[in-house]
This record gives C-alpha cells, structure tokens and sequence, in this order.
C-alpha cells in the first residue's frame, strides 16, 4: 500500500521560513513527478510545484522566487523550501507523486500558517 507521509507544517510568522518533507513509501514502481499542492479553506486545491525524476522543476507564479522543491530519488523524498512567506500562504499543502505507470497518490495535508 502506498502511504505518503508529510511533515513539517506548522505556524510561522510573515516573511519566516518552513521546510516541509513527504516521504513515500510502499512504492513499487518508479516515482516519476513528485510535487506539492495546497488548498485554503474554500477554495480549490492548487499547483505549488513539481519536480520530475531528472529534476525538471514548475512553479506557480505566487510562489516563484520563494519556495524552492527538490527531491532525493534514493529516498522516495520530496521537499519544499518555503522562504518569505506571506498570509496568504496560509493552506493545507498536499504532497503528490505520480509513478511510472501513471498512477497518483496523495498525502493526508500538513497545515501551514503564516499569521503574527
């Protein structure tokens, strides 16, 4: 069974850093996109980014400049750097990863949120 596990959410203040890490697990095919989503309270789940397998890399245009996603294939591990926060950063970000046969699999959320 595969199981995503996120971690590293929490509460940061305007213009602080998180790092969060979605390890995956159970995976029996190769992982080929890995990326992270988010959904503020009413509104639609959203792309952050995506990083593939070679380390091609896609952004939002909110967060360009600011988060940063990368991954360690050898580990099934994806993270997002998230520099400069702002308020409206505030979401639940989902890890998402897709594997070779085309597969998708979601993570259960971890809650960010930037307030002071």
């Amino acid at each position: 069974q595969v199981q995503l596990e996120e971690s590293g959410g929490g509460l940061v203040q305007p213009g602080g850093s998180l790092r969060l890490s979605c390890v995956a697990s159970g995976i029996i095919f190769t992982i080929n996109t890995m990326g992270w989503y988010r959904q503020a309270p009413g509104k639609e789940r959203e792309l952050v980014a995506t990083i593939t397998r070679s380390g091609t890399t896609n952004y939002a245009d909110s967060v360009k400049g600011r988060f940063t996603i990368s991954r360690d294939n050898a580990k099934n591990t994806a993270y997002l750097q998230m520099n400069s926060l702002k308020p409206e950063d505030t979401c639940v970000y989902y890890c998402h990863i897709k594997d070779s046969l085309g597969r998708a699999y979601w993570g259960q959320g971890t809650q960010v949120t930037v307030s002071s």
